[in-house]
């Protein structure tokens, strides 16, 4: 990676979108409008991706793959919890939508689509078993204390905590994710570095100046916040074609956590086609603990705020979905190999997931 100067894409493509969300706060819309603020999106995730992995080689690993998980599901829990503020009580279920649609997106797509693609160019793939484990390990917890108990609890009826249930899960949740983050980042750090970072040429090339680490991770957070937002205008456009289409109104939550998943998404794919499959794994199962172990606890504070009911127990047909996602995840990542077998089974279950999302 060349870090003697930034492309000039990179820089004019967050300023462009911050222009655009300018301009549709003033009015602008429309079919054609709708397509420009869909480009802008997708030029703005690239150029997230650029910086994140600018600001990623500067501080190195696994603190890097860290740094794009931690500001996207900070900025996307800032999107969930506004949307509850202006949505009120009619938006009961959407932490629990939007969590599960990023956590299925993440461990059989972003995960499936990774393995594949490396198996598919290297044959075969390694990765480091005892970093791999503990993220599945601490993803599973939380999931299911989150996702599944709810159903099974009697003090509250139907899928959803009491207050003091819900605030119980939230201090859990942020025990277990600040427990797994000392884990990553201090104590055993070594389980989430590559295991080929000896002959890692990218991982050793010349890192970035200071000067230019910190305007990447400036223009980084600008494009992450962008892209939010633009997910934010987009919202109303998609629902409304998701409506006409006869669609189930969970697709909606799938969407957007797709659109807001997409800088982690194409960064963890670039690092699975350099073969650096360890980081693509650090991206990929850290986003989804970040993304279920910060939201719920913000939105359970939104609820015990304001005294609005949060839904958070899925369907049967979503529990074995994500029963069955984290089991296959747990098999396919416990041999410390992978070839394109496993990547093209976590995609069958991701459109699985999405056929049965669309006909239930």
């Amino acid at each position: 990676m060349n870090h003697h100067a930034l492309p000039t894409w990179t820089i004019a493509a967050p300023l462009v979108a911050a222009l655009l969300l300018a301009l549709s706060l003033m009015g602008f819309s429309g079919g054609l409008w709708f397509t420009v603020l869909a480009l802008a999106l997708m030029a703005t995730v690239f150029a997230a991706v650029h910086h994140a992995e600018v600001v990623a080689h500067k501080v190195g690993e696994p603190y890097g793959t860290l740094v794009l998980a931690l500001a996207i599901t900070v900025i996307e829990v800032a999107l969930i919890v506004s949307l509850m503020l202006s949505g009120g009580p009619a938006t009961a279920a959407l932490a629990r939508d939007t969590v599960f649609a990023a956590v299925m997106l993440i461990l059989n797509g972003i995960v499936g689509l990774c393995l594949l693609v490396g198996g598919s160019r290297y044959r075969e793939q390694s990765f480091g078993l005892y970093g791999v484990s503990a993220s599945l390990t601490t993803l599973a917890a939380i999931a299911v204390l989150v996702l599944v108990l709810p159903n099974y609890t009697t003090s509250s009826p139907g899928a959803t905590y009491s207050s003091s249930q819900l605030i119980f899960v939230a201090i859990v949740s942020l025990v277990l994710y600040g427990t797994f983050v000392l884990v990553q980042t201090v104590r055993h750090r070594d389980y989430f570095l590559p295991a080929n970072a000896p002959a890692d040429h990218e991982a050793h090339a010349q890192p970035p100046t200071h000067a230019q680490a910190a305007v990447s991770a400036g223009l980084l957070v600008l494009a992450l916040v962008a892209v939010v937002l633009l997910a934010k205008s987009l919202a109303p456009t998609i629902e409304s074609l998701v409506a006409q289409a006869g669609a189930p109104k969970a697709l909606v939550g799938i969407i957007i956590a797709a659109l807001v998943l997409l800088p982690e998404g194409v960064a963890a794919y670039r690092a699975a086609r350099a073969d650096r499959l360890q980081t693509s794994l650090n991206l990929a199962l850290g986003s989804a603990l970040a993304s279920i172990g910060l939201t719920i606890p913000a939105v359970a504070a939104v609820s015990v705020a304001t005294g609005w009911t949060l839904t958070l127990g899925l369907d049967i047909k979503s529990t074995v979905l994500l029963l069955l996602s984290l089991f296959v995840c747990t098999l396919s990542l416990s041999t410390g190999r992978t070839t394109v077998l496993q990547g093209t089974v976590h995609l069958v279950l991701l459109a699985t997931y999405l056929f049965t999302t669309i006909v239930p």
